[in-house]
């Protein structure tokens, strides 16, 4: 595969094409070979997909052209559901006014964030980027690419600083910050820092801006080589395999010590 990037690429082609990127890398880390086969065969499209195409769209870009709103409660009545199709045939995304309207709230509180507002100026939003590895296809697509740094848009139900690095390791999300990294650097030469614009989904929509210590991103980047240690071994295998065989599995210590309570047990096992 030819490395390159690609400014204009949609969405859609984005995500059809092969090459693995940090989901995929997340998948193999930290699940098992199986999910990730699974995943790659039966794609699943959920709503909260369309609404995040539209935030992105809207944040990073000010573009509303790919979105319809749709004047109903709800999708159950036959003309929503035909003006929902029609939408989708001409590749755009319907949404409803209740859907639309958080999102624009979203905008117009990342917009009053200084440092947020200051991200998302003079960038170029979601250029597609693909390289290849010791023989592997990769791809990464970052949010918002300023000269000096790369950034990543995140709609969230808690955009509190302090809790973020729980959220990360939940997510992936250093995974996410390495692959990112390291794929821009294989294309430029520059290995750019990487920050996170965190905007939450509900009213008063707070935002932060945050970034990971490079401790984190090294984890990520350890998480993301035995991603693809992983997937070249079942490669040339072509074995997918799911949960691996244990010996029998003991209780928590935790538990253990509540039992023994509960139970009167003179000695506590630890």
């Amino acid at each position: 595969m030819k490395p390159e990037i690609i400014p204009n690429m949609s969405n859609r082609a984005y995500h059809a094409h092969p090459a693995l990127g940090s989901t995929s890398l997340k998948t193999l880390a930290t699940r098992t070979p199986a999910h990730w086969r699974y995943e790659r065969d039966n794609p699943v499209h959920k709503a909260a997909f369309d609404i995040g195409t539209a935030a992105h769209s809207l944040i990073l870009e000010g573009d509303t052209s790919g979105v319809i709103i749709v004047d109903a409660p709800d999708w159950r009545t036959k003309a929503a559901k035909e003006a929902k199709d029609e939408a989708a045939a001409v590749g755009k995304i319907a949404l409803l006014e209740k859907e639309w309207t958080p999102i624009q709230a979203m905008h117009a509180s990342v917009m009053r964030h200084p440092a947020a507002r200051a991200a998302l100026t003079d960038h170029k939003a979601e250029q597609s980027v693909f390289w290849e590895e010791d023989g592997l296809s990769l791809k990464c697509r970052p949010d918002a690419w300023q000269p000096g740094k790369l950034w990543d848009l995140k709609t969230t139900i808690n955009a509190s600083p302090s809790d973020f690095g729980k959220t990360a390791h939940n997510f992936g999300y250093h995974q996410s910050a390495a692959h990112y990294i390291d794929g821009v650097k294989e294309l430029t030469g520059e290995e750019l820092p990487f920050g996170f614009i965190l905007v939450e989904k509900t009213a008063p929509y707070l935002v932060s801006v945050v970034e990971l210590d490079w401790e984190a991103i090294d984890y990520g980047r350890q998480l993301n080589d035995r991603a693809k240690r992983i997937y070249r071994e079942c490669a040339d295998s072509g074995n997918w395999p799911g949960y691996p065989a244990t010996e029998p599995i003991a209780l928590p210590n935790f538990a253990i010590y509540e039992m023994d309570e509960l139970l009167g047990n003179t000695e506590v096992t630890l």
